[in-house]
């Protein structure tokens, strides 16, 4: 759920203008808002194991909608993958149909009941701490505990204009404390203690590298740093939190439909999830692996507590509440 530079999504775009269609290359395009090297990972086995080459787009995944968007005449991509439910939902229009052949091993609350997108991973938002300079017992246990005053400063976050995943960690803990205006105001006292950087990537190597002691953060980035040997817990919030689905779709009008299709069922296949586990600590949105057994000993889901997050109504209202996030982040710096 990261942003990429622009000049990569103008990269990508150059290749397909100069390299002529998908189909003449027997290519398939895929716009990614992934991490470069889950990518890279995917793409190569899927060509491995079909002889298709992939061409992969990486921008953030606003930044791809609007460019899918803009395309809607004469699609260039065929698939878009790892963006957000919201954004899907929200741009059913640009989505053609499929029903994978992985749909039944995957809860109906991450896929389309018309099967226009199917869900790939889910995140979590979980706290991050680094245990070598703030010890294991004395790290917080909820996000009530992160309003403590003695946390000032020491809580690293992510900007919300930057981040849908800290826009949703927000939004949370809004309904979470509220209804309304005491939810926001104990916001506000939360925000007062964090540094807010610009990308999701600080905030993990910022914990990780030691230069924060907590970090409200993704699941998969804990894991993945406390595996590179990094002293990295996980703390999963009493009080609860979201699970934050991210999927892929195949594009309405793309240049090879039935190419596209492979595509999905491959990157949901139970095989493959569990490799990307393996690898990448991305929770799949299939049900049937045993997480336990897996690298990062992952709970399973239904072990974590859940907020019945609003993510329709927070979409609904999201310009107008980033800018209250966003007035709030300025009065407390």
């Amino acid at each position: 759920m990261s942003f990429r530079p622009f000049a990569v999504l103008l990269i990508g775009l150059v290749a397909l203008a100069t390299g002529g269609t998908a189909n003449a290359q027997n290519k398939l395009v895929v716009y990614s808002a992934n991490d470069g090297n889950l990518n890279r990972f995917v793409f190569d086995g899927f060509t491995k194991e079909t002889g298709i080459a992939v061409e992969g787009v990486e921008a953030g995944s606003g930044v791809l909608f609007r460019r899918i968007a803009s395309e809607r005449e004469k699609p260039l991509g065929d698939i878009v993958w790892g963006v957000s439910r919201a954004l899907l939902q929200s741009n059913k229009g640009l989505l053609a149909p499929y029903a994978s052949k992985n749909k039944d091993a995957t809860p109906a609350d991450f896929r389309d009941p018309d099967d226009l997108w199917i869900g790939t991973n889910v995140h979590l938002l979980v706290i991050l701490q680094n245990t070598k300079i703030l010890p294991a017992v004395e790290g917080p246990k909820s996000w009530a505990d992160l309003l403590d005053p003695k946390w000032k400063g020491k809580i690293a976050f992510t900007d919300p204009a930057n981040s849908g995943s800290a826009f949703t960690n927000v939004t949370m803990l809004v309904q979470l404390w509220g209804p309304g205006d005491p939810g926001w105001e104990k916001v506000s006292q939360l925000l007062g203690n964090t540094k807010v950087l610009n990308r999701s990537t600080l905030v993990f190597q910022g914990v990780g590298n030691g230069e924060f002691p907590l970090g409200m953060s993704l699941e998969y980035a804990g894991l993945q740093w406390a595996a590179g040997g990094a002293p990295v817990k996980v703390i999963y919030p009493q009080d609860g939190t979201v699970a934050q689905m991210e999927g892929v779709g195949i594009i309405k009008g793309g240049p090879d439909a039935d190419v596209a299709k492979k595509f999905v069922d491959y990157v949901t296949r139970k095989d493959v999830r569990e490799e990307i586990v393996r690898k990448f600590f991305r929770r799949p949105a299939r049900d049937d692996l045993d997480l336990t057994k897996l690298p990062g000993g992952m709970p399973a889901l239904k072990d974590v507590k859940l907020i019945n997050y609003d993510e329709p109504g927070w979409t609904a209202k999201r310009a107008e509440s980033l800018q209250k996030i966003q007035d709030i982040v300025r009065s407390t710096r």
